[in-house]
C-alpha cells in the first residue's frame, strides 16, 4: 500500500501541502488542468523553487486577480469581491465540475469539517458561516488542489507528525486572536501538538483542516520504504528552523493493519427506502467508511430495517448526528470493533477496453483479493453497451495476464 507522512515539523498550511506534493513529484501542470475543472476565473496558480534555512524546498503561489480584472466564478453562482461564499456555494462549485467523484467527496468533507468549526466558534450555523471570497478561491484551490495531488501521487493512507503552532497573534477577518487561531484550536483537538518557540502562525486553519481530515496522526514516522521524498515552503524564511514542510511517499511495509473502529446502529420502522438511500449517502460524507442495512422484524410484526455504519472515532459524532438529523430514531447504539485490513494498493492493468485501474489486496506479498474499480467498469458499460457484469467477468480474465505485474 502507498502511504505518506506529513513531517510538520514546521507547521501545515494548504499552500506548503501543494508545494510538497509537486516536490515528490506531481506535475504542476497536471494540477492546473485538473483546478481548470472547478470553472473558477481569476486566480492563478505557480509554483518555484526557492530556499529555507538553506534547503530547497517548491513555494506554490495562488494569486487571486482584482475584481475589474476577472469575476472569479462564471454563470448563475458567480460573486464579486464584496460578497462571501457561504459553504452551499462552495459545495455548488465542486459538485458541479467535472472532477473525479472521489475527489469531490472528500474536498466537501473538508470544507464541511472546516465550516464546522467556525461554527462553533462564532455560535452559529454551518450554512450562516461565510468565507471571504478571496480567501474562499485561496482556500477553494488549496483544498481541492490537495485531495487531487493525494489521488494523482497513488497516495492511499496518509499519515502526519505532532503539529507545532507557532505562538503570538494573527490577524483575522474578524480581528486579530492568538495563534494557534480559534478555528486551527478546534480542528487540533484530539492530535498531538509540538511545542515551537516561534511567534508566527505556523499552522493555518486549511492545513488543518486538510490533514486532521484526509489523514492519521502518529506519533513518529510509520514503517515504511521510501520512495519520494517533497519539501512544500512556506511563506517565510526563519534562519533557525526552516520554514518547509516534509512528506515522505513509500510503501507500507507493514503487513496486515488492525484498527479500531465503531459500530453504530439505530433500528428504523417508518421510514421509506428512498429516504434510507439518501441517509446512506450521507453518512458516508460525514466520514463512514462503510453502511449497511439489515431487514428485521420489529415490535407488533412491523417489518424495520437496522442502519449499521462503520466510523472511525474522529468521525463517530458526525455520523452521529447524520442519524439524529436525517432519521426518525429515538436513540442509537454503538460498540467498539477491530479490523484486520490486507495491505491494498491500487494498479493499472492493460484490457480489451483500455487501461483499466485495479485494487489488489495482498498477505505477505501475495495477492489475495483483486476487484476492478467501479467507476471505469460503469463508464465501460455505458460506452459499449455491455452488461456490467460481463464488463467484470472480461477484466478478471484479462486480469490473468497481468498477474506478474501485479504482483510485483
Amino acid at each position: 500500500m502507498k502511504i505518506a507522512y506529513f513531517d510538520c515539523f514546521s507547521g501545515i498550511s494548504g499552500d506548503m501541502i501543494l508545494g510538497a506534493c509537486v516536490d515528490a513529484g506531481l506535475d504542476i501542470n497536471l494540477l492546473k488542468e485538473q483546478l481548470a475543472q472547478l470553472h473558477l476565473q481569476g486566480y492563478e496558480i505557480s509554483a518555484e523553487k526557492v530556499k529555507r534555512a538553506g534547503i530547497c524546498g517548491i513555494k506554490v503561489h495562488v494569486t487571486v486577480f482584482p475584481e475589474d480584472k476577472h469575476k472569479h466564478i462564471q454563470g448563475s453562482h458567480s460573486h464579486h469581491h464584496n460578497s462571501h461564499l457561504k459553504l452551499s456555494d462552495i459545495r455548488t462549485i465542486i459538485e458541479k465540475s467535472n472532477l473525479h467523484t472521489d475527489v469531490k467527496v472528500d474536498s466537501i468533507k473538508i470544507f464541511n469539517r472546516l465550516a464546522e468549526v467556525e461554527a462553533k466558534v462564532h455560535s452559529t450555523s454551518t450554512e450562516k458561516v461565510h468565507f471571504h471570497e478571496v480567501g474562499a478561491i485561496d482556500s477553494i484551490i488549496d483544498i481541492v488542489g490537495s485531495v487531487i495531488a493525494v489521488k494523482q501521487l497513488g497516495i492511499e493512507k496518509i499519515y502526519f507528525s505532532p503539529i507545532p503552532t507557532g505562538h503570538g497573534y494573527t490577524k483575522c477577518e474578524h480581528g486579530t486572536f492568538p495563534v494557534p487561531a480559534p478555528a486551527t484550536a478546534e480542528l487540533l483537538k484530539t492530535h498531538l501538538l509540538k511545542s515551537a518557540d516561534i511567534e508566527k502562525e505556523l499552522t493555518t486553519p486549511t492545513g488543518a483542516a486538510i490533514i486532521t481530515t484526509l489523514g492519521e496522526g502518529i506519533k513518529t514516522n510509520p514503517e515504511m520504504k521510501v520512495l519520494q521524498i517533497g519539501y512544500g515552503a512556506g511563506n517565510y524564511d526563519n534562519s533557525t528552523t526552516p520554514n518547509l514542510l516534509r512528506l515522505f511517499i513509500g510503501e507500507a511495509t507493514q503487513i496486515v493493519k488492525s484498527d479500531e473502529m465503531w459500530v453504530i446502529e439505530t433500528n428504523i420502522d417508518n421510514m421509506s427506502g428512498e429516504i434510507l438511500g439518501y441517509v446512506m449517502d450521507k453518512l458516508f460524507e460525514a466520514g463512514a467508511v462503510d453502511v449497511y442495512f439489515t431487514a428485521v422484524q420489529m415490535k407488533k410484526g412491523r417489518p424495520g430495517t437496522i442502519i449499521s455504519a462503520i466510523v472511525s472515532e474522529l468521525n463517530l459524532s458526525s455520523v452521529e448526528l447524520v442519524l439524529f438529523n436525517q432519521t426518525t430514531t429515538f436513540g442509537i447504539r454503538k460498540y467498539k470493533v477491530v479490523r484486520s485490513i490486507l495491505n491494498r494498493e491500487f494498479k493499472e492493468i492493460d484490457s480489451r477496453f483500455g487501461k483499466i485501474k485495479v485494487k489488489i489486496g495482498k498477505f505477505n506479498g501475495n495477492i489475495k483479493s483483486f476487484s476492478p474499480e467501479y467507476e471505469d467498469c460503469k463508464r465501460i458499460a455505458e460506452e459499449t453497451g455491455i452488461p456490467l457484469k460481463e464488463v467484470y467477468n472480461i477484466i478478471s480474465k484479462d486480469s490473468e495476464k497481468n498477474c506478474d505485474f501485479l504482483n510485483k
